[in-house]
This record gives C-alpha cells, structure tokens and sequence, in this order.
C-alpha cells in the first residue's frame, strides 16, 4: 500500500511539475504574441530564447534577411526585443537626428562581471560617459592624434612590421601576431608610452588573450551568459574570460603604478600619467568619474578597441589583396609612379593615390567587421517610422545592408575599389559608407584608425608582395561573427619588391 502511495505522489508530483512548465510556456508564448504585435515585423522568435539560435548558426546570412522585413525589423535577443535599422535614413534619423535618445547602451552581465559598469565603450550616454570620452578625446588630441606626430609613429611601426614579415619572405607563415603587434604599438604609444618588440613572450601572450576575449564574448559563450548570468558561479568556458580580462587589468594596473612612482605633472607622458592627474584634480569635486577603477577600464576599453578592430581589417585586407592580385598590383603601381621605393607614405597622399585611398575604403566597406555595429539602446520612449520604441529597447544600425545597397553601390556584393572612384578615377565620398557608424557613439578612434589603415597597408603594398600558399584551402568569407566578424586563421607568403619602376603610367 505504502508503496502504491509513493507512486501516487511521485506522478501527482510529475505532473504538476509538467502542468507548470507546459502553463510557463504558454504565459511566454502569449507574452510574445503581443510583444510583437507592437513591434516592427520580424522573423518569428522561440519562447526565452527568441532569434539567438538561428543566429548563432547563420549570423552572417540571419543579419542580412531582416532587409526582407522593411526598413525596422525586430529580432529577439532571448526575451527582449532588439531594433535592427536596414536603412540609411533611418539609421541616420535615430542615431543622428535623434542621438540623445537612441545613444545609451543595454546592460550585458558578461560585460558588466568583468568591467564593474566601468570604461567608455560599454557605459550608457549619461555624465560618466561624457566625461570619460571628452577626456580620451582631449588628451590624445594633445599626444598627436590628428597631427604628424602620430602620422611618424605609424610609418616608423610600419617598417618594424615589413621586416618582422621579411623574417618569413618566400615561406607560409600566420601574419596574425605580426600585425596585431604592430597595431597595438600604436595605441600603446599613446596609452603606455611604449611600444612592444615582437619577440616580447608577454606581450604576445597579452594579445592572444585580447583576440581569445573578442572570440569569446562574441560566441555562444557569451550570448549565453547574458542570458543566465547566474552561471558566473559555475565552471565553465565563460570562467575564462574572467581570467583573460584580469590578466589584462592586472598588466595594465601595473604600468598605473610604474606610472604613479615617475610621474611628472609637467612633463606628461601618455594618456595614463594625464589619468593620474586628472584624478588629483578631481578629487574634490562629487560629479568626478575619474578614479582608479575608470582609469583601468578605460585604458583597457582604449587598448582592445585600438588592437582588435583595425588588426581585423587589414586582415581582410590582405585576404581581399590575395584573391584580387589584380587589385594588389594596381595599387602597387599607383604606390611607387608617385613615391617611388623609398619614400614613405604619409595622408597627404592619399590625394595622389586614389585607386590605393579607395581600395582602404572598400576593404573596411566589404570587410564590414561589425555588421550590426555596437548595439545601442533607447534612453527615453520614441517614435520612429510610425513605431512607438519604448524606454531600454536595444538598437542596431545594419551596417551590412547599408554598406551593400544595391541602390547606392556600383558594385554592392562584390570587393572593388571602383565602390568609391568617379570616372575620372579620382577618389569619391559615398554618404553610404557608415564602418564608423554615426551619431554621439560615433567611433572615438575614427581617426587614428584612417591613419593606420591607409598608412599600414600602402607602406605594405609598396614593398611586399602577397599571397596564398599553394596548399591554402579556400577560405569562408563569412569569417567568424562574434564582437567582431573576424577572419578564419590563415597563412600567407610574402616577397620583397623588385626595385623596378613601372614602365608606363597606371591608367585610372
């Protein structure tokens, strides 16, 4: 009998328990039903876990279908709804004419355990925001960003890297290192005040773990910590990217104090010295955001977004460049008619180098390395298209479709310089090109990143030859979408120049 009774309460206690998930289900699915009938049209989204896994298998192809839904398009970040923006106009009234509003930032537990709701780059548009942003503005205004001082630093960085590559000339090699050494150098410069060997182990341990982080957040690791954060307690792939961010605080805290111990307030050296006494001049005042903590989380916000985005494209780059030979050899050409061998390339240039200015171009516009931009979020309710966009929805500018509008591109879905060349060959604007984005959160590095792409990559074209291994298997163009949409690991070859210039003009 006893045992009759055990089986009883057992399936008595099975199907509440089932009785509870199916009405669970059905509260959600309700809940989505009129969640979307306020929102724009979309694909259809899963109870709790909306579009993610249909984007988390095709990112590429997922982004590029919500043009079929119109100019807005709602995909489901879990339960939440996020805005896609398809097209320029309205990118442009949302972030732009409507900027204040449409400029915070949503709260991402993954980023929020390993920053502490710190930095520049994640933090919503408010006071904190403002004043850490002016600040990174100002003072890399007063250590040369904009001026020849850092024009110098990228040429002289360049010639590190073409030798660091003619170490391997003639034989395969990953060019990954290389380039995201030399890139960092830059930054590091202006941050550090140092720059980096490539032998250095440390560094290069330091930026695998910067790329291993990038990966990390962007995969299925982290689109599923943002959804249960309470996995933080537990063991797991998203514990490591707890130990990568602080091996790199921890790297970064101990340049602060090396810093702190020389610092001369009136011979200033980098954006961590100018830190350290901007938060002695602020001590005082209650609004202040400037405090240690700020000071190591922006320093890193400034290092990985310096690194990361522009060592990925020239990685497209030199992939675009070894599948167009055609192209490389153009822009080769163009190179050494006007600055023969040995002259180095500044941004005056580029005036001279059309077919060169508009191949940097195209490679950020068909390197499209953040589809979906960085996502913003609604600070206050608005209207946009007929469409009341509540308090805390999530915001993302499709980058990808405005960048491959067949409307507006002579050559949309293909990589081809003439994108942004008139007919007379001379380089021409498209107010369609938008790899920076628009707005307040506009790119804070928009214009260091134009003086290393072009500077980098023509300084490379001058001298190197580039291609594919004979053995190479052919490459996924789609990349890896994450943060960032990176390229799939490669190998390349490179070749010194001849040093003979082309016998007759390069027709534009």
């Amino acid at each position: 009998m006893q045992s009759v009774l055990r089986y009883l309460d057992l399936g008595s206690v099975s199907l509440a328990v089932l009785l509870g998930l199916v009405t669970l289900v059905l509260l959600e699915i309700f809940k989505l039903i009129a969640s979307k009938s306020r929102c724009p049209p979309g694909p259809t989204p899963l109870p709790f876990v909306g579009n993610l896994i249909q984007f988390m298998k095709d990112p590429v192809n997922t982004t590029r279908s919500t043009l079929q839904y119109g100019e807005l398009c709602s995909m489901y970040v879990g339960r939440r709804p996020m805005i896609v923006l398809n097209t320029y106009e309205v990118v442009k009234e949302a972030l732009v004419q409507k900027g204040s509003v449409y400029s915070g930032r949503p709260y991402m537990p993954l980023i929020e355990w390993i920053s502490n709701g710190y930095g520049i780059v994640a933090v919503t548009y408010g006071h904190a925001w403002r004043q850490q942003r002016r600040f990174a503005l100002h003072t890399f205004r007063n250590f040369g960003l904009g001026k020849k001082t850092v024009e110098e630093r990228v040429v002289e960085e360049a010639h590190c890297l073409i030798t660091e590559m003619l170490k391997h000339e003639g034989k395969a090699f990953n060019p990954m290192h290389p380039i995201m050494n030399a890139v960092s150098n830059i930054i590091c410069s202006m941050v550090f005040g140092d720059r980096f060997d490539y032998d250095n182990k440390r560094f290069a341990k330091l930026l695998e773990i910067l790329n291993e982080n990038i990966r990390l957040s962007g995969s299925a690791v982290g689109l599923i910590f943002n959804l249960i954060p309470f996995i933080k307690y537990l063991p797991g792939p998203h514990q490591k990217v707890r130990q990568n961010a602080s091996a790199l605080i921890g790297f970064i805290r101990e340049v602060m104090e090396e810093h702190r111990e020389k610092l001369d307030e009136e011979n200033l050296r980098d954006y961590i010295d100018a830190y350290l006494v901007e938060i002695s001049k602020q001590e005082s005042k209650e609004d202040s955001t400037f405090h240690e903590e700020n000071l190591l989380m922006s320093t890193a916000d400034l290092f990985l977004a310096g690194t990361e985005t522009t060592t990925t494209t020239l990685r497209w780059g030199l992939i675009f460049m070894m599948n167009h030979p055609e192209v490389q050899e153009r822009c080769h050409e163009e190179i050494v008619r006007v600055l023969g061998y040995d002259r180095s390339p500044c941004m005056d240039d580029r005036i001279r180098l059309p077919y060169t200015h508009a191949t940097v171009h195209e490679i950020l516009r068909f390197g499209n390395i953040v589809p979906l931009g960085v996502v913003h979020q609604t600070t206050e309710e608005s209207q946009l298209r007929g469409y009341t966009i509540p308090k805390g929805t999530e915001i993302a500018p499709n980058l990808m479709a405005i960048m491959q509008d067949k409307e507006h591109w002579k050559h949309p879905d293909t990589f081809n310089p003439e994108n942004f060349l008139d007919e007379n060959g001379q380089f021409c604007k498209n107010e369609f090109f938008l790899a920076f984005s628009l707005g307040p959160r506009v790119c804070l590095g928009e214009s260091l990143a134009r003086t290393e792409l072009f500077i980098f990559l023509t300084s490379l074209l001058q001298k190197l030859q580039f291609s594919w291994p004979p053995d190479a298997p052919p490459i996924d163009m789609d990349g890896i979408m994450g943060v960032i949409r990176m390229p799939y690991n490669f190998s390349i070859i490179c070749r010194s120049r001849e040093r003979s210039v082309p016998s007759s003009p390069v027709t534009p």
